[in-house]
């Protein structure tokens, strides 16, 4: 494969703002296009069109580049899901539920590549102890968000129902973007549908 053919993970929001931006949008490109063993100080310097020796520079070690690559995640995930934007929850379910499906499905279309991204450092962090604090340190922020979301709903237990939560959305898009339903991505109302059942058990509406 040549090293041309692979770009910046669709599409790449926040755009690059930075040398290190570019460096991490390349290596959450090079993660989702040919995995954790395609993932080089190298390979990102000649996808991202940089001389060469120029990622060491910035991320002299492998951990330190995939720790630029978690917290880039992280800011470009904040985007997709945009919780800071979810409607004021005295607005109701359907609001909510409308908000969250279409941030749910942003993730599993046009941000696919972000979300195998993901996976692969995931995965990654069960064998690297410093990967797991940053890793987990960028989810805690998602964590919180939702917590204030269904607590604000009327959660009688809001931790429960977190962890509920995410578990479906995140068996939704590993089943729609890695797993046996790869091929039979649902669309936006049929996200929608999923996502009012799980919410409205939870809050008994």
């Amino acid at each position: 494969m040549s090293a041309r053919t692979v770009s910046p993970a669709s599409p790449p929001s926040p755009a690059p703002a930075s040398r290190a931006d570019l460096v991490a949008d390349t290596a959450l490109a090079l993660l989702a296009e040919r995995g954790m063993r395609g993932l080089t100080h190298r390979a990102v310097d000649e996808v991202a069109g940089l001389p060469q020796g120029s990622t060491s520079n910035l991320a002299r070690t492998r951990q330190a580049l995939l720790e630029l690559a978690v917290r880039r995640l992280a800011d470009r995930e904040a985007k997709v899901l945009a919780l800071h934007e979810m409607p004021d929850p005295r607005a109701g379910l359907d609001a909510l539920v409308d908000a969250l499906a279409l941030a749910t499905h942003r993730a599993l279309t046009r941000n696919r590549d972000l979300t195998l991204a993901r996976y692969e450092l995931a995965l990654e962090a069960t064998r690297r102890p410093e990967l797991r604090a940053h890793f987990d340190a960028a989810g805690a922020r998602f964590r919180e968000q939702l917590g204030a979301l269904v607590t604000a709903m009327g959660s009688a237990d809001p931790a429960r129902h977190v962890l509920s939560l995410v578990a479906w959305a995140d068996g939704l898009m590993f089943s729609c973007v890695a797993g046996t339903f790869h091929a039979e991505v649902p669309g936006l109302a049929e996200v929608r549908a999923g996502l009012r059942e799980v919410l409205g058990g939870m809050i008994g509406r």
